[in-house]
């Protein structure tokens, strides 16, 4: 089966997926009958490109990492047009399937324009697959409900532990077992901060690696302050505990320089500083979360963590607790839980409706 994609959001990620996307390409095609054709691409800074027959990916992967404009330009008035619009021409695509891989920044004010990219994706008939945290952490509902009315998927694995399958893990393996709460490591920047200023390394030296490496957020604050961590408890409250917060509500600190006293102090007391995400359900029902750095016995699961390594505890009311850990993050991780999503749309529609005819004009 043909599925055509539109690419909204172009940086590190995006253009991991996009490679990896060509390096597993013969054993999709063969273990999970999909074949994959790039018609979009959206930029912020180097343009955005369309053509229903397909874009020539390797020549937007050399002109993107040379700083230079997407060769099929998409204008208006001399002005780059907005990803919505690039999103809207996928009508005119007569592939089986249609969708939008959004991996655009974190916007931590209120989720935009990702939001509007997942909405204006499902008004137009596409899946939705995304790495971006803002969708699940600030509208959960409204576009869960929104995919279900359309007979979409809304998919967003990548948006907590990279490639480890925390939401199909709930989702597919956990049925009839509630999630009461979580705690856990899950912004991979601060962790590997924190281990390094325990070890007697330099808060500078240590962002610097993650950001070399495309780890940390394209804006480093949002790790750093605990933004991108806040942003995860909320979109796991939302998902698995049906939570209805966004990430202004979850109670947050974050790392700096005057962490690595702290962290060495623990050490030395055979404790660990950790950056924890956790939420849990009161008695009323309500549901409350928070990031908080938290000196943590040498024995416990999170305090084992080191460099990008990330876990996450579930305490639940049937099985008890359950620790999914990650022991390695990359770009890549998180580009192949864009891949995996995709491979769960088509097995979510293993006979497609026909396509719409294609529509030359926009």
């Amino acid at each position: 089966m043909r599925v055509d994609l539109a690419l909204i959001g172009f940086g590190n990620v995006g253009r991991r997926f996009a490679r990896l996307l060509n390096e597993l390409r013969p054993r999709v095609l063969t273990d999970c009958d999909l074949e994959t054709r790039v018609v979009a691409i959206a930029t912020r800074t180097h343009g955005a490109a369309f053509d229903v027959g397909g874009i020539d990916v390797g020549d937007a992967l050399v002109r993107v990492e040379g700083g230079r404009r997407l060769a099929s330009r998409l204008e208006t008035a001399g002005q780059p047009i907005a990803a919505c619009d690039v999103i809207r021409r996928m009508r005119q695509s007569d592939a089986a399937l249609r969708v939008m891989i959004e991996t655009t920044t974190l916007d931590v004010g209120a989720g935009r324009p990702a939001i509007d990219h997942v909405t204006t994706a499902l008004d137009s008939g596409c899946h939705v697959v995304t790495a971006n945290k803002g969708p699940a952490a600030f509208a959960y509902r409204a576009l869960r409900d929104r995919a279900r009315t359309a007979g979409l998927s809304f998919l967003f694995e990548g948006a907590v532990m990279d490639g480890v399958p925390i939401f199909n893990f709930v989702r597919e393996t956990l049925p009839a077992v509630n999630i009461l709460g979580f705690r856990g490591v899950v912004n991979s920047t601060t962790n590997h901060i924190l281990t390094a200023l325990e070890d007697g390394d330099e808060f500078g030296q240590a962002l610097a690696r993650m950001q070399a490496d495309g780890i940390a957020e394209a804006d480093a604050s949002l790790d750093v302050d605990g933004w991108d961590a806040a942003a995860k408890a909320a979109a796991l409250a939302n998902v698995l505990m049906d939570a209805g917060i966004t990430p202004h509500a979850v109670d947050r600190a974050g790392v700096g320089p005057e962490s690595a006293e702290r962290a060495r102090a623990a050490k030395a007391r055979n404790e660990r500083l950790r950056l924890v995400a956790q939420a849990e359900r009161d008695t009323s029902g309500s549901v409350s979360a928070s990031v908080q750095l938290v000196e943590l016995p040498a024995r416990d699961l999170l305090a084992s963590l080191r460099g990008t390594a990330n876990a996450l505890v579930f305490r639940t009311d049937v099985l008890g607790e359950i620790a999914v850990c990650q022991l390695e993050g990359t770009l890549t991780q998180t580009a192949y839980a864009l891949l995996s999503d995709l491979i769960t749309v088509r097995r979510r529609h293993p006979q497609a409706p026909d396509a719409a005819p294609v529509r030359r004009n926009p």
